[in-house]
């Protein structure tokens, strides 16, 4: 069993060249629109906008990390996008999102 299948957001994978090669079914369900499991092997390049697009040619040229929240129709989520690497190697960005609880609040340690 893979740990994403279980995982309670999304969980988007593409190769350096920004093609999809792993979505979970939250990940599928969140880009329905957009053509849900029919990503798959498609460029994840197209489905984003200036500077969207820009921001993302770069993460798959180096391995950069990236966070930040989004709201959409009141619904807060958590976006993290951070290197897919292997034995040492950048092989691509995975990209992880789910939704915030709305009555949460900030805790510092």
């Amino acid at each position: 069993m893979n740990w994403t299948d279980e995982f309670n957001g999304a969980v988007t994978v593409c190769d350096r060249k920004g093609i999809v090669v792993y979505m979970n079914d939250i990940s599928k369900k969140q880009f329905n629109k957009y053509g849900g499991d029919d990503l798959m092997g498609k460029s994840l390049i197209d489905c984003h906008p200036e500077p969207a697009r820009s921001f993302l040619r770069r993460m798959l040229e180096e391995p950069i990390h990236h966070a930040y929240t989004s709201e959409k129709n009141g619904v807060k989520k958590q976006i993290y996008q951070t290197p897919w690497m292997e034995k040492g190697e950048f092989k691509g960005v995975v990209e992880i999102s789910f939704e915030l609880p709305a009555n949460m609040t900030n805790h510092k340690r």
